[in-house]
Protein backbone atom coordinates (compact mmCIF):
# COMPACT_ATOMS: atom_id res chain seq x y z
CA UNK A 1 0.00 0.00 0.00
CA UNK A 2 3.38 2.61 1.13
CA UNK A 3 4.48 1.75 -2.44
CA UNK A 4 1.42 2.92 -4.11
CA UNK A 5 1.12 5.84 -2.01
CA UNK A 6 4.24 6.91 -2.91
CA UNK A 7 3.99 5.95 -7.12
CA UNK A 8 0.97 8.70 -6.78
CA UNK A 9 2.93 11.32 -5.04
CA UNK A 10 5.83 10.77 -7.21
CA UNK A 11 2.95 10.96 -10.27
CA UNK A 12 1.85 14.19 -8.63
CA UNK A 13 5.07 15.60 -8.50
CA UNK A 14 5.93 15.06 -11.63
CA UNK A 15 2.51 16.60 -12.94
CA UNK A 16 2.83 19.76 -11.04
CA UNK A 17 6.58 20.20 -11.91
CA UNK A 18 4.88 20.06 -15.35
CA UNK A 19 2.32 22.77 -14.96
CA UNK A 20 4.89 25.09 -13.20
CA UNK A 21 7.16 24.73 -16.62
CA UNK A 22 4.23 25.40 -18.44
CA UNK A 23 3.39 28.28 -16.55
CA UNK A 24 6.57 29.75 -16.63
CA UNK A 25 6.43 29.56 -20.89
CA UNK A 26 3.26 30.92 -21.12
CA UNK A 27 4.33 33.85 -18.53
CA UNK A 28 7.54 34.13 -20.68
CA UNK A 29 6.45 34.50 -23.81
CA UNK A 30 3.39 36.83 -22.79
CA UNK A 31 6.16 39.45 -21.15
CA UNK A 32 8.45 39.07 -24.07
CA UNK A 33 5.16 39.88 -26.53
CA UNK A 34 4.35 42.61 -24.44
CA UNK A 35 7.72 44.11 -24.01
CA UNK A 36 7.87 45.06 -27.88
CA UNK A 37 5.58 47.30 -27.89
CA UNK A 38 7.93 49.41 -25.23
CA UNK A 39 10.92 48.46 -27.17
CA UNK A 40 8.88 50.03 -30.75
CA UNK A 41 8.41 53.37 -28.59
CA UNK A 42 11.67 53.78 -27.67
CA UNK A 43 12.77 53.08 -31.38
CA UNK A 44 10.05 55.75 -32.79
CA UNK A 45 11.01 58.53 -30.43
CA UNK A 46 14.53 58.21 -30.90
CA UNK A 47 14.28 58.26 -34.81
CA UNK A 48 11.03 61.07 -34.27
CA UNK A 49 13.24 63.00 -31.68
CA UNK A 50 17.22 62.36 -33.53
CA UNK A 51 17.80 62.20 -29.37
CA UNK A 52 20.14 59.46 -30.49
CA UNK A 53 22.25 61.09 -33.56
CA UNK A 54 24.93 62.47 -30.94
CA UNK A 55 25.95 58.81 -29.45
CA UNK A 56 28.15 57.67 -31.72
CA UNK A 57 32.07 55.76 -31.61
CA UNK A 58 33.18 55.89 -27.62
CA UNK A 59 30.00 58.07 -26.05
CA UNK A 60 27.55 55.98 -27.45
CA UNK A 61 29.36 52.49 -26.29
CA UNK A 62 29.31 53.97 -22.45
CA UNK A 63 25.70 55.11 -22.30
CA UNK A 64 24.82 51.83 -23.62
CA UNK A 65 26.53 49.71 -21.40
CA UNK A 66 25.79 51.80 -18.22
CA UNK A 67 22.13 51.97 -19.01
CA UNK A 68 22.02 48.24 -20.10
CA UNK A 69 24.01 46.72 -17.09
CA UNK A 70 22.20 49.38 -14.79
CA UNK A 71 19.13 47.71 -15.65
CA UNK A 72 19.52 44.37 -15.80
CA UNK A 73 21.16 44.85 -12.35
CA UNK A 74 17.74 46.72 -11.16
CA UNK A 75 15.63 43.63 -13.01
CA UNK A 76 18.11 40.93 -11.13
CA UNK A 77 17.07 42.69 -7.91
CA UNK A 78 13.61 43.29 -8.41
CA UNK A 79 12.67 39.88 -10.34
CA UNK A 80 10.51 38.70 -7.28
CA UNK A 81 8.59 41.24 -6.57
CA UNK A 82 6.04 43.80 -8.23
CA UNK A 83 8.38 46.00 -9.48
CA UNK A 84 10.36 43.55 -11.46
CA UNK A 85 7.82 43.89 -15.08
CA UNK A 86 7.74 47.48 -14.62
CA UNK A 87 11.86 47.56 -14.57
CA UNK A 88 12.17 45.14 -17.31
CA UNK A 89 9.77 47.51 -19.73
CA UNK A 90 11.51 50.01 -19.10
CA UNK A 91 14.73 48.21 -20.17
CA UNK A 92 13.32 47.51 -23.44
CA UNK A 93 12.44 51.67 -23.72
CA UNK A 94 15.75 51.88 -22.84
CA UNK A 95 16.92 49.47 -25.66
CA UNK A 96 14.23 50.87 -28.03
CA UNK A 97 15.99 54.06 -27.84
CA UNK A 98 19.85 52.94 -28.57
CA UNK A 99 18.75 50.88 -31.46
CA UNK A 100 17.02 54.04 -33.02
CA UNK A 101 20.22 55.40 -34.30
CA UNK A 102 20.85 52.06 -36.65
CA UNK A 103 17.20 52.25 -37.42
CA UNK A 104 17.87 55.65 -38.75
CA UNK A 105 20.38 55.03 -40.54
CA UNK A 106 18.45 52.19 -42.43
CA UNK A 107 15.80 54.16 -42.90
CA UNK A 108 18.30 56.84 -44.65
CA UNK A 109 18.25 54.03 -47.61
CA UNK A 110 15.70 53.66 -50.20
CA UNK A 111 14.37 50.69 -49.19
CA UNK A 112 14.92 50.75 -45.47
CA UNK A 113 11.62 50.00 -44.08
CA UNK A 114 11.55 46.68 -46.37
CA UNK A 115 15.41 45.68 -45.21
CA UNK A 116 13.68 46.53 -41.18
CA UNK A 117 10.87 44.14 -41.84
CA UNK A 118 12.93 41.48 -43.34
CA UNK A 119 15.26 41.35 -40.15
CA UNK A 120 11.78 41.40 -38.01
CA UNK A 121 10.73 38.31 -40.24
CA UNK A 122 14.31 36.70 -40.10
CA UNK A 123 14.66 37.39 -36.26
CA UNK A 124 11.43 35.56 -36.04
CA UNK A 125 11.84 32.66 -38.01
CA UNK A 126 15.01 32.18 -35.84
CA UNK A 127 12.93 32.24 -32.82
CA UNK A 128 10.26 29.75 -33.66
CA UNK A 129 12.69 27.36 -35.43
CA UNK A 130 14.82 27.84 -31.76
CA UNK A 131 11.42 27.74 -29.90
CA UNK A 132 10.02 24.31 -31.56
CA UNK A 133 13.85 22.85 -31.63
CA UNK A 134 13.72 23.36 -27.50
CA UNK A 135 10.57 21.09 -27.27
CA UNK A 136 12.08 18.30 -29.04
CA UNK A 137 15.36 17.75 -28.14
CA UNK A 138 15.48 15.35 -25.55
CA UNK A 139 19.18 16.20 -24.29
CA UNK A 140 20.38 18.11 -21.79
CA UNK A 141 21.86 21.51 -23.47
CA UNK A 142 23.33 22.96 -19.86
CA UNK A 143 26.80 22.18 -20.58
CA UNK A 144 26.43 24.91 -23.55
CA UNK A 145 25.86 27.53 -21.62
CA UNK A 146 29.75 28.42 -20.63
CA UNK A 147 31.12 28.18 -24.09
CA UNK A 148 28.40 30.48 -25.25
CA UNK A 149 28.89 32.91 -22.05
CA UNK A 150 32.70 32.90 -23.43
CA UNK A 151 31.45 33.81 -27.35
CA UNK A 152 29.32 36.31 -26.36
CA UNK A 153 32.70 37.86 -23.97
CA UNK A 154 34.22 37.66 -26.93
CA UNK A 155 31.73 39.59 -29.11
CA UNK A 156 31.60 41.95 -26.46
CA UNK A 157 34.62 42.78 -26.48
CA UNK A 158 35.27 42.49 -30.50
CA UNK A 159 32.06 45.30 -30.59
CA UNK A 160 33.91 47.90 -28.24
CA UNK A 161 37.31 47.55 -30.28
CA UNK A 162 35.35 48.02 -33.25
CA UNK A 163 33.02 50.94 -32.15
CA UNK A 164 36.40 53.14 -31.86
CA UNK A 165 38.16 51.17 -35.06
CA UNK A 166 35.13 51.93 -37.18
CA UNK A 167 36.17 48.95 -39.95
CA UNK A 168 33.02 47.36 -42.11
CA UNK A 169 34.62 44.44 -42.52
CA UNK A 170 34.85 43.44 -38.96
CA UNK A 171 31.22 44.90 -38.23
CA UNK A 172 30.27 41.91 -40.66
CA UNK A 173 32.16 39.58 -38.67
CA UNK A 174 31.05 40.52 -35.27
CA UNK A 175 27.12 40.71 -36.96
CA UNK A 176 27.32 37.26 -38.75
CA UNK A 177 29.06 35.73 -35.55
CA UNK A 178 26.35 37.21 -33.26
CA UNK A 179 23.94 35.69 -35.48
CA UNK A 180 25.30 32.22 -34.78
CA UNK A 181 26.07 32.80 -31.17
CA UNK A 182 22.89 34.34 -29.79
CA UNK A 183 20.86 31.67 -32.33
CA UNK A 184 22.13 29.30 -30.10
CA UNK A 185 21.74 30.84 -27.05
CA UNK A 186 17.82 31.60 -27.80
CA UNK A 187 17.65 27.59 -28.22
CA UNK A 188 19.76 26.94 -24.82
CA UNK A 189 17.66 29.59 -22.66
CA UNK A 190 14.05 28.01 -24.41
CA UNK A 191 15.37 24.55 -22.91
CA UNK A 192 16.08 25.97 -19.58
CA UNK A 193 12.63 26.99 -19.50
CA UNK A 194 11.60 23.83 -21.02
CA UNK A 195 13.40 21.46 -18.96
CA UNK A 196 12.71 23.53 -15.54
CA UNK A 197 16.65 25.69 -15.27
CA UNK A 198 15.01 28.38 -14.93
CA UNK A 199 11.59 28.93 -12.90
CA UNK A 200 11.69 32.86 -12.92
CA UNK A 201 9.30 34.24 -16.00
CA UNK A 202 11.04 37.67 -15.63
CA UNK A 203 14.75 36.72 -15.42
CA UNK A 204 14.16 34.24 -18.60
CA UNK A 205 12.16 36.99 -20.71
CA UNK A 206 15.39 39.24 -20.28
CA UNK A 207 17.60 36.52 -21.35
CA UNK A 208 15.26 35.67 -24.27
CA UNK A 209 15.12 39.40 -25.04
CA UNK A 210 18.34 39.89 -25.24
CA UNK A 211 18.84 36.96 -27.78
CA UNK A 212 16.06 38.82 -30.05
CA UNK A 213 17.56 42.34 -29.95
CA UNK A 214 21.07 40.91 -31.03
CA UNK A 215 19.73 38.74 -33.54
CA UNK A 216 17.81 41.34 -34.60
CA UNK A 217 20.29 44.02 -34.79
CA UNK A 218 23.27 41.81 -36.35
CA UNK A 219 20.43 40.95 -39.09
CA UNK A 220 19.81 44.76 -39.59
CA UNK A 221 23.70 45.48 -39.95
CA UNK A 222 24.04 42.92 -42.19
CA UNK A 223 20.99 43.87 -44.42
CA UNK A 224 22.22 47.61 -44.29
CA UNK A 225 25.67 46.61 -45.61
CA UNK A 226 24.82 44.34 -48.17
CA UNK A 227 21.60 45.55 -49.16
CA UNK A 228 21.22 49.05 -48.83
CA UNK A 229 19.98 51.08 -51.54
CA UNK A 230 20.85 54.90 -52.55
CA UNK A 231 18.60 57.04 -53.51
Amino acid sequence: MSDHVQTLERGYGFESTAVQRNKVLRNTYWLLALSLIPTVLGAWLGVASGITQSLGGGLGLVVFLGGAFGFMYAIEKTKNSAAGVPVLLGFTFFMGLMLSRMIAMVLGFKNGPDLIMTAFGGTAGVFFLMASLSSVIKRDLSGMGKWLFVGAIVLMVGGIINAFVGSSAGMMAISVAAIGIFSAYMLYDLKQIVDGGETNYISATLALYLDIMNVFQSLLALLGIFGGERD
